[in-house]
């Protein structure tokens, strides 16, 4: 178990803003930042995260929660996971107990797969360090590929012995399960016999973008053409290879703050790069590029530069891999090098700043590159010429903003000599195709899902229309937690009613000037009437707080609550904290929900809150009486409920007059 001072120590250190970013492009807003989600497919930023507050929340998914919430929901991680995580970051001892075998035993299958995958990393390094063979073999392979020892290093490059099952026998031996070996792929199992998947191959490790070892990448060293030279772990619970870019871990800090990324094939393509000093470097693994890592980049950028061989194979590679760029609304620029060149050999000739320049001077924007080797395949052909227009057309159709299709548009009509009219008159019809194609879609679905369930569908209708109307309750109850989280520990003044009897013996209400903290006020107005919130999160949150308030005092931080909620309230808390960050209060009038701005005083808006919530109780309790009457036929009871209406409404006019507001 991690040490109590450890966790602390990791809250106090860890600054969100700065672990988001490792991840997410985020850009100045006010006084936060915002980004795109890492979470969804969005194109416009609803990512928000309050350095002052030391939350986050997505919009989009509706997710949230402090740093350690974001490392977790990232990189599904475990509570301890994603602490040792940030401390490893920040330089933190980690103080923790030994795990026994039977704690490891009750890991999460998918946290065993990490273990197995981390254990594989060490072997395969161990023996390009520690063997002869290893050094022999895998290590003069390195060597010879121009690495050098701190690029070895630092991408932790290994060799897997050419035995059947050296990788096997030390991880049982190490007590490591068969099943987990065999579920990352690392061991075959057939039937009584196991042996290595990669036996007599260099090693590639592939991290995620925390750092995580999620698979291999392994490369044969003999000649034996029944084996694939390239071999890649399968796919688990832990890696997807459509997802996953290789390098992406070693790039994300300067594709960031170089606002670019390049995109090569190989791993030795990005290994070279990075030790040449180009560390902007992604690679695809040897597949097909997807629209997943195309998504990954765009956390960090909106601009890739594609680098592909001068071959054939590699350009039409490269014109596959454009158009899924350019449907994510990203900026791409093409750099091909010289025939028989590839961006390993490239860089093993060339200095930095040669390579730099380069890829400055050659890299084209994705039109001059499609009209350039499209032109020479249509040659003088009419025909040929007219597909090849309609193909760039079509790839302009892909793009998302208008602006910039219309900017396209205009330069391939200069590039291809003929009228933008024709061009846009063509953009037009594809668009119009794709309409139509997108409506037929919708209307089968339709016809789909009618058929598997109608009542579905109706039930479906009325949630809808239920959800988006107002409850006043629930607004108000979520803004008392909102005071409470941010403003819980402040001091306010406030002016409050109290009964006395004058000196002819009448009692009459006199107000007087009252001071208290904010959680004190609450907690008071709502035990006055025996409040308990409708909606149980927010009693809980509610139950909670005034707890630790009442315990802690002015030594309660609310980032250091966070960390002690239930993870399944966290969520919740979170929203509640960023909820001005998307909404602004001056519609609620329009809602009949009357609470003043904030920055008008904390004391009037806590007390305005608060009144506005025991009028709304009091006015829906006033209704449920009504509709009460409606179903008792004796007039004694009718009579004594309708005396507690009166009751009531008298409550009901002495907090609307308090709120200065008439009943109509």
């Amino acid at each position: 178990m991690i040490s109590r001072e450890t966790i602390d120590a990791v809250y106090e250190t860890a600054r969100v803003e700065e672990v988001i970013g490792d991840f997410v492009q985020l850009k100045r807003a006010g006084s936060n930042y915002k980004g795109l989600s890492p979470f969804s497919d969005e194109k416009s930023p609803s990512f928000m995260v309050s350095p002052a507050k030391q939350i986050w929340k997505d919009f989009s998914s509706s997710k949230g929660g402090n740093v350690v919430a974001f490392i977790m929901e990232h990189e599904h991680f475990s509570y301890p996971d994603a602490i040792r995580y940030l401390a490893k970051k920040y330089g933190i001892e980690i103080v923790e107990t030994e795990q026994t075998n039977e704690q490891k035993e009750q890991q999460s299958e998918r946290e065993s797969m990490y273990l197995v995958s981390e254990f594989a990393n060490s072997f395969f390094q161990d023996q390009i360090r520690k063997t002869e063979l290893g050094k022999a073999i895998g290590l003069s392979y390195f060597k010879e590929r121009g690495f050098t020892d701190e690029t070895i290093t630092k991408f932790q490059l290994g060799y897997s012995p050419d035995q059947w099952d050296a990788l096997t026998k030390a991880a049982i031996t190490k007590q490591y399960q068969l099943k987990y070996l065999e579920a990352t792929g690392l061991t075959i199992v057939k039937e009584t016999k196991q042996f290595d998947r990669f036996k007599g191959r260099v090693m590639f490790p592939i991290h995620s973008m925390s750092g995580r070892v999620l698979g291999f990448g392994g490369r044969i060293l003999t000649n034996d053409k029944r084996a694939a030279k390239y071999l890649n772990s399968p796919e688990s619970d832990i890696y997807h290879k459509s997802k996953v870019l290789y390098g992406i871990y070693y790039a994300k800090q300067t594709i960031a703050k170089e606002d670019n990324c390049y995109l090569v094939e190989g791993y030795t393509d990005v290994i070279q790069f990075h030790q040449s000093g180009i560390t902007n470097t992604v690679s695809s693994s040897g597949t097909a590029l997807t629209p997943d890592q195309i998504r990954l980049i765009n956390r960090l950028t909106k601009n890739i530069t594609v680098l592909f061989d001068g071959d054939a194979a590699g350009l039409r590679a490269a014109i596959r891999g454009i158009d899924l760029i350019l449907e994510q609304g990203m900026n791409v620029r093409v750099c091909t090098f010289p025939e028989g060149e590839d961006p390993d050999s490239f860089a093993k000739k060339h200095s930095e700043e040669e390579i730099k320049n380069y890829l400055s001077e050659k890299a084209q924007d994705f039109i001059s590159f499609k009209a350039n080797l499209l032109q020479k395949e249509a040659k003088n052909d009419p025909i040929k010429k007219a597909e090849l227009i309609r193909d760039m057309v079509a790839s302009i159709a892909k793009i998302p903003d208008a602006i910039k299709r219309e900017v396209y548009l205009k330069e391939c009509a200069g590039i291809m000599d003929i009228s933008e009219q024709v061009l846009f008159s063509t953009l037009a019809q594809l668009d119009a195709a794709d309409k139509t194609e997108k409506k037929r879609v919708q209307k089968r679905e339709a016809k789909k899902q009618q058929a598997e369930g109608p009542v579905v569908a109706v039930l479906g209708k009325e949630e809808n229309a239920r959800s988006s109307k107002v409850d006043p309750i629930f607004q108000l109850e979520q803004k008392v937690i909102e005071l409470l989280l941010l403003y819980g520990n402040e001091s306010i003044t406030y002016i409050d009613s109290v009964y006395e009897a004058n000196d002819e013996g009448e009692v009459i209400m006199k107000d007087q000037e009252v001071s208290a903290k904010v959680y004190e006020k609450i907690f008071l107005d709502l035990q006055m009437d025996e409040v308990q919130f409708m909606n149980i999160q927010f009693q809980h949150l509610y139950t909670f707080l005034i707890n630790q308030y009442g315990e802690k005092g002015k030594e309660l931080k609310i980032e250091n609550v966070l960390q002690e909620l239930d993870p399944a309230l966290i969520s919740t808390a979170t929203n509640i904290m960023m909820d001005d960050e998307k909404y602004d209060l001056s519609n609620w009038a329009g809602k009949e929900i009357h609470v003043k701005m904030k920055n008008a005083s904390v004391s009037t808006y806590v007390s305005d809150v608060v009144l506005n919530l025991r009028r709304q109780l009091v006015y829906n309790l006033i209704n449920s009486k009504m509709q009460e009457i409606q179903t008792i036929e004796s007039g004694e009871d009718r009579m004594e409920i309708l005396s507690e209406v009166m009751d009531y409404q008298t409550l009901q006019a002495v907090l609307s007059k308090k709120l200065k507001r008439v009943i109509l």
